[in-house]
Formats: structure tokens, sequence, C-alpha cells
């Protein structure tokens, strides 16, 4: 038995048939054929696959730094319910058993137009940061490959850590620095809440509203107080909603020295932020790590309470609003590393009796 494409056939053996071949009663006294279209289809599938042409979503790129929308193509594939309705009539002639392949038009799931209606047209907000050690580098850059370019349509909820998917050693982070019960420790994937801080200030100054994010415990000078982020894989996560009426895509530039998040889309807010005067100190307390454990020492920092309150301003109305966000930061602990206990000296050798 034979399935003939456009220049391509493909053969459906006895066994793959009889398989995919069932009878049923038809209410009639009678019984009547049903075929299992998809596992025919399987079969026939990776001979024939070469034959049509799939369809090509419409995407938006930049270009010398502006953004560019690419056509949509529409593309062709074999319809596989119609291609096996005649099927069984086929099997019941001594010869000559072969169909011939269906094809229908496969339009692309996202239009040009429906790109076009985004409003994806110019920069809306953009934020760096940098100070990270080359190890945190790396996976920070890991992180920034996976989102840049990625599309948040209107009513659209961004979460980061689905977007990155797992961040282990198989997807190409490496361990790096992680601040483990206030002081430095190690970990697979440290580094990566540099990136969500950044993310979560792009987001920030283009109006998206936060559905949830925390920030880190003890306060990170190269950050901004009460406005940062952080995430752990299961845990934590940052996660934003596209309230807007247009769409956004995410840009990220990733350099050994900073890395920048950048949305574009059509700006519709003037986004300004202010914080308070830090309040409420708490002094930091001594941590002492015992001989023979990894140790970093640290001169610690005091915790305390800040505030930020973020103002939008429509640009086509005037109008604004206002939220506020209060965190407290704990005091990080100041480090000591014990000092391994002295070699004790070996007694004198006596002296040898005189003669």
């Amino acid at each position: 038995m034979r399935v003939v494409g456009q220049g391509r056939e493909a053969a459906l053996s006895p066994a793959v048939i009889a398989s995919a071949l069932t009878f049923t009663p038809d209410g009639a006294g009678s019984l009547r054929p049903v075929l299992d279209i998809p596992k025919l289809s399987d079969a026939v599938r990776p001979e024939l696959v070469m034959t049509e042409q799939p369809p090509k979503n419409a995407s938006v790129t930049l270009v010398g730094g502006a953004p560019v929308v690419t056509p949509s193509v529409d593309g062709h594939g074999i319809d596989y319910p119609g291609t096996f309705t005649g099927l069984v009539e086929v099997l019941k002639r001594p010869v000559n058993r072969e169909v011939s392949a269906v094809y229908a038009p496969q339009p692309a799931k996202l239009t040009t137009d429906a790109v076009n209606a985004l409003g994806i047209k110019g920069s809306v907000s953009t934020f760096s940061t940098g100070g990270f050690a080359a190890d945190s580098g790396q996976n920070i850059k890991r992180a920034a490959e996976t989102i840049n370019g990625m599309i948040i349509k209107p009513g659209d909820t961004f979460s980061l850590n689905t977007a990155t998917g797992p961040r282990d050693a198989p997807q190409g982070y490496v361990p790096a620095g992680i601040i483990e019960d206030g002081h430095p420790a190690r970990g697979i994937g440290g580094g990566v809440s540099q990136l969500a801080t950044t993310l979560y200030n792009a987001a920030y100054f283009a109006g998206m509203t936060d559905v949830g994010h925390q920030e880190h415990s003890y306060y990170i000078s190269r950050y901004p107080a009460a406005r940062e982020a952080t995430v752990y894989e299961g845990a934590i996560d940052l996660k934003f909603r596209n309230d807007l009426p247009t769409g956004v895509l995410i840009q990220t530039a990733w350099t050994p020295a900073s890395i920048t998040v950048t949305f574009w889309g059509t700006k519709r807010f003037e986004v300004t932020s202010a914080t308070s005067p830090r309040s409420n100190p708490v002094p930091p307390q001594t941590l002492t790590i015992p001989t023979g454990q990894p140790c970093t020492p640290s001169a610690g920092g005091e915790g305390f309470t800040a505030t930020d309150t973020r103002t939008l301003r429509d640009l086509d109305t005037g109008q604004t609003k206002t939220s506020t966000h209060t965190v407290h930061y704990k005091p990080s602990p100041a480090v000591v590393c014990a000092a391994a206990a002295p070699e004790p000296e070996a007694p004198p050798e006596p002296e040898a009796p005189p003669n």
C-alpha cells in the first residue's frame, strides 16, 4: 500500500494497516470500519514531511537600533484525515493500492497584521546593572540569551523561571556566587538574580503590572534599595503582566561588565521612582565560620527599611497613579573565618651528656 505525495511516496505495511483498522457496530446490525488516522499518519510522515512547506510566523527583530517586522509566510502541508478518507475502498482493490496525499494550506499562527497590531515601534524603557564576577556573568549571559527577543502580548504574564526553564549544568549554567544565610556561598546558576533585578526595573519603568517578585533578604549595594528582585528555581519567581494595549519585546545586551534590558513597544507612561530615607537600622551580628569550612570574610551591613514609590503619568490623558512598596532588609552578618590552631612545637632535643 502506497501513499503518494508531491515527488515522494511512503509505504503502509499490512501490519500498520491491521493495527489501525477496527470495526464497530453501525446501529443497523452491521459493522463499520474505523481508521486510527494518527497511527497511519505517524507511519508515513517521516517519508512525506519533506514534501510539506511549514508556515513561518511573523516576528520582530532589531535592526540598526529599531524594530523591524519580518512578515509571516503561509505554508502547505498534508491533510491526513482527507488523505485517508477513501483508504478502506482502496484496500478492497486487488491491484493499484495507493492513495494520493491531499495537501491543504497551513496559515501562520502569528500573522504580519497581528505583529504590526502589537505596536512594537520604539524603546519604552531600559535599565542596566554591573559589577558581577566572571562566573556569575556566564549564568547571566545564558539566561539573558534565553529571554532575548521574547514578545509579551497585551494581557500576557511573563515568568522568568518559566522562560529560562531549568537553570542547571545541562543548560549551560555553572557554579557561581550566591547569598546563603547572609554570607557568600556558591551554587549552580548563581548570579541570575542580577538579571532578575535588571529585568524587574525595565518592566517597572515600562509600566508593567507587578504580579509577584521578592527582594533579596539582605541589601546588595549595586541594586536600587526597595526596587530589586531575586529568583530561586522552583521557589522564588519574577512575574509581571502586560496590561498595556500594545505588546512589548524584550531585548537583552550582555557584556563582561554589565547586563542591559530594554523593552520595545509603544510608550504610554512616563514612570518615575522615589525612594524614602532608610529607617529602622539594625546592626549586623558577627558570624564565625569554623575552620575547614569554605569562608569569605566580610564586614557585614546593617539592616534597614525603605519604601519605593512609583508614579505613572499617562502620556495621553495626563492622569497619574501612584503605588508604594516597602521592604525590610535583614542585617547581613560580619563574617569571620576562624584561624586554624597553630601546630604544637616539637620538644627540644635533649642535650648530649658530657664525655
